[in-house]
């Protein structure tokens, strides 16, 4: 990865963050999103004191109309090359930032904060790394859509509704699970799904995260107490490695009665606000 990998709207990004003299917040999302769904979060950050960037996975189309009309350009698309883009883009900011990833985005965030590059970390309902071991059958249904099809290593994958409601919208009325089902899905790469589930059995998984290092900074552990992609105890496994591990700060939030689609439904400000919170404390 180098500079050049990063797109040109990314570039306005940075240089803008950089101009602010602000102390950057990076946003990244997980599967079946765009950088587009955190732009209220940026919203509420920035109206807290901070400059924000959403980078995309390399390669994201820029709209969701775009990215349902050419699904092929998520295929192929790796835990580790992701992570190098954004560490590209990191690399480019004046200001050490806070990194706030959800789902795959918060496996990435906390990749990231393991290399010592991030001032404050939160992980909100992150995909499981290599060393976290629960693997609830919640979560096995709502990864069959691709698990359930070897092929799909190398396909992208998109949810038809009921998939979306079981594994994000499970605690939304039909209306809201079908409005955010048109507003914010897109199709996802199959291959980090099957890195995540194999993780555990390959030591050299690009899904492994850096808990022990001194330099990691705080991080706090967001938890959707409903989830059914990431279950409860894929989240409070994640916290108590990275308790265990690392000397620096480490919390986990609770929050009941939410699903893995917290940071895209109604509720998406009381979990942005605990975000808030926590990084205004170290950063």
């Amino acid at each position: 990865m180098t500079e050049s990998t990063i797109a040109g709207w990314e570039r306005a990004e940075i240089d803008r963050a950089n101009a602010s003299g602000l102390t950057p917040v990076v946003f990244v999302h997980g599967l079946w999103l765009l950088s587009s769904s955190w732009q209220r979060w940026r919203d509420l950050f920035e109206a807290n004191g901070y400059t924000t960037i959403a980078p995309g996975w390399p390669d994201d189309p820029s709209s969701v109309a775009e990215a349902r009309a050419k699904p092929e350009v998520f295929a192929h698309k790796k835990v580790q090359a992701v992570t190098d883009h954004y560490l590209d883009t990191i690399g480019q900011l004046t200001k050490k930032p806070a990194v706030v990833g959800h789902s795959f985005g918060g496996l990435i965030a906390q990749k990231i904060a393991g290399t010592g590059v991030s001032a404050a970390t939160v992980a909100i309902d992150n995909a499981p790394f290599r060393g976290v071991l629960p693997l609830p059958i919640s979560a096995l249904r709502s990864a069959l859509p691709v698990l359930g099809n070897p092929a799909n290593y190398g396909k992208t994958v998109t949810l038809n509704f009921e998939q979306f409601k079981y594994g994000w919208a499970n605690n939304l009325d039909d209306a809201e699970a079908k409005e955010l089902h048109e507003t914010f899905h897109v199709p996802a790469p199959g291959p980090p799904i099957f890195q995540s589930a194999g993780a555990n059995f390959n030591p050299f998984s690009e899904t492994r995260v850096d808990s022990k290092n001194p330099d990691r900074g705080p991080l706090l552990v967001i938890a959707g107490a409903n989830d059914h992609t990431v279950p409860l105890a894929v989240t409070e496994a994640t916290y108590k490695i990275q308790s265990k591990h690392n000397s620096g700060v480490t919390e986990i939030e609770r929050i009941p009665g939410r699903g893995h689609s917290l940071v895209i439904d109604n509720g998406w400000k009381e979990v942005a606000d605990v975000a808030v919170k926590f990084i205004q404390r170290f950063v």
